[in-house]
């Protein structure tokens, strides 16, 4: 067992260790640390403080009853000497009551830029939660005035707009919605604009002809649950499926039918459908919804395409029958298995499905120029890791692939999906052509811009450029953390991205736990936490909190105990979905109550209540 004595070397000598490695990393960090001088100094310290295993030391400081070091991120160099003062006292070579008060003043002053980072980029604390709550809007929201004045009365502090979707005039009446909402709720709602970023997926698959599926919610013993609900719809336009997270009309299904054989449905009315397998099945009219489109549903599942027999059966007898319109044309899919090969090609012609054993066929990558930092034996994801393949051979074509990881019955890889290449060096910019576009309208209209596929300190200085020459060079920003390069860059990435404006990160957590592996996603997730607390920069968790709650009412308990871990974070992500609402005002409920519970890595010892 060491003595006292040596206990105080060995902190000296950590003490003497963190200052001149903070120096020599303020040196290189040069001026860009001089705007947050104070915020730079402690990041320097903390990552001088964690190059050594402190963990022999700690077990030493706590059974001496002093701090184990172990909650120093937002206050380094205080934190030591204030344990080094203790020591001292410990063996009388000072009293500790001339100390002590100067230690305190450190550990304040760290937490006081923590909270005024957070305040210049996330707007004031709410009321009785520390973690302010974005939520990912819906194309719907463009049109539901009403929608989005709910979602900032439950508690959306900070609504989210991802420019991969829709279009500026779309942007510009959810702007117009949000802005109205905040007024008439006299709460403080900013807008976050979510920059598409390069786009890493898979490209079309070859059409096939519209098909549908009316399928309602049945139980473990197949009873029907729910009713599967769809709009009869008379627009003109076609039918298919409702927009995953939509609410209102948006988000049923739709049939499109005959404007004058509408006309003659009243809520009541049954309709006799003959499906594509000639089984016979019942829809039942249940009201109108606008001039041209009535709510039906059917217990039965009803798999429908264009010219099936729809024949009303009307109170007074009479049988009209109508055909079913014209339905949005679907895509063919690549089903794939272990051992399964597949070309993801330059070539952007829809993809293909192969005709030869062991060749599930070809999908194009959306972004092809990706494929030129690809080499043989690296690994490439699909899907959020759903499908795994290895990098057979590289030819003109593209990457020929092997599939190393799905479902025994097979997985299906469809257009659009997600392309993880988390062993590659990809050289792609931080900004597209699209990005640049959008920026004009974000730079103008947003909050907040979110920095997508961020990788490296110069994406950031890239970001900052373009702000100053469009006048918004002090617009906050956030950088999207989602990639294993972004992970090892996070230190140049933070002081970069903090030397120019308000300045925040977000833990992508989906894109994240692909690139850098399931086992370590908490693990790294937890360094980022305690990185940017160093740094006093905000922290936006994403990804997935409360996905089960949005999608189906019902949380998980996976997704109870996340959403309480996720306070420690100064912001809380929600994606869109039909029980967003719930999810809010949970959300909402659970914050308030950590609050108490928990700051940061400290708990905090209030009155147990049972």
């Amino acid at each position: 067992m060491q003595t006292l004595p040596e206990i105080q070397s060995e902190l000296n000598a950590l003490r003497a260790r963190v200052a001149a490695d903070q120096q020599a990393l303020l040196a290189d960090w040069g001026s860009l640390a001089a705007g947050h001088a104070q915020d730079a100094a402690n990041l320097a310290a903390y990552i001088a403080f964690r190059r050594q295993d402190l963990s022999g030391l700690q077990e030493r400081l706590s059974e001496l009853g002093l701090s184990s070091l172990g909650r120093c991120e937002g206050h380094v160099v205080a934190t030591l000497d204030a344990v080094a003062l203790a020591l001292d006292a410990l063996a009388g070579v000072c009293p500790a009551d001339a100390v002590l008060p100067r230690a305190g003043r450190g550990n304040r002053q760290g937490d006081k830029r923590l909270k005024q980072n957070t305040q210049q980029l996330l707007g004031r604390e709410p009321k009785k939660r520390r973690a302010r709550i974005m939520v990912t809007l819906p194309t719907a929201a463009a049109g539901e005035a009403r929608f989005v004045r709910d979602l900032v009365e439950r508690g959306m502090d900070i609504a989210r707009i991802n420019c991969a979707h829709d279009d500026p005039a779309t942007w510009q009446a959810m702007i117009d919605n949000i802005r109205a909402a905040a007024a008439a709720t006299k709460r403080t709602c900013l807008i976050h604009m979510d920059l598409a970023g390069p786009k890493l997926r898979t490209g079309e698959m070859a059409a096939t002809p519209g098909r549908l599926r009316l399928k309602p919610k049945r139980d473990e013993r197949g009873d029907t649950r729910a009713p599967a609900y769809f709009l009869l719809d008379a627009s003109g336009e076609p039918g298919g499926p409702g927009l995953r997270g939509a609410t209102g009309l948006a988000g049923y299904p739709r049939l499109s039918v005959a404007r004058d054989w509408l006309d003659r449905l009243h809520p009541g009315d049954l309709i006799e459908a003959t499906d594509t397998r000639g089984k016979k099945r019942i829809f039942n009219v249940l009201e109108r919804m606008g001039e041209t489109h009535l709510l039906a549903c059917t217990a039965d599942s009803v798999w429908l395409e264009p010219g099936c027999a729809l024949k009303h059966l009307s109170a007074e007898g009479k049988q009209r029958i109508t055909r079913l319109g014209e339905l949005e044309a679907s895509s063919e899919v690549l089903l794939v298995h272990i051992g399964d090969r597949i070309l993801l090609s330059r070539d952007a012609a829809p993809g293909e499905v192969g005709t030869e054993e062991g060749y599930a066929g070809r999908i194009p990558c959306a972004q092809p120029e990706v494929l030129d930092s690809l080499r043989v034996g690296e690994r490439v994801f699909i899907d959020d890791g759903q499908i795994g393949a290895e990098v057979e051979s590289m030819d003109a074509g593209g990457a020929w692939l092997r599939i190393t990881r799905a479902r025994p019955e097979g997985d299906k890889i469809r257009p659009g999906k997600g392309l993880n290449f988390p062993d590659s060096d990809l050289l792609l910019p931080a900004l597209s052509d699209k990005d640049l576009l959008d920026l004009d309208f974000v730079a103008r209209e947003a909050d907040i811009v979110g920095y997508s596929f961020v990788q490296t300190a110069a994406d950031m200085d890239r970001l900052a450029d373009e702000l100053e020459a469009r006048g918004a060079g002090n617009k906050g920003r956030i950088a999207k953390i989602e990639t294993r390069r972004a992970v090892t860059n996070l230190p140049d990435i933070i002081i970069h991205g903090a030397s120019r404006a308000p300045f925040g990160l977000m833990i992508a957590r989906g894109d994240l736990a692909v690139e850098i592996g399931w086992s370590r996603l908490a693990e790294i997730q937890e360094e980022m936490l305690w990185l940017a607390e160093a740094a006093h920069v905000p922290v936006v968790w994403a990804t997935q909190v409360f996905e089960q709650l949005i999608k189906v009412n019902l949380p998980s308990r996976a997704e109870m105990t996340d959403a309480a871990m996720s306070e420690r974070a100064e912001c809380v992500m929600l994606n869109k979905g039909p029980f967003v609402l719930d999810a809010i005002a949970m959300l909402d409920d659970i914050a308030r109550r950590m609050r108490s519970h928990q700051h940061k890595k400290s708990a905090r010892l209030r009155a147990l209540h049972w």
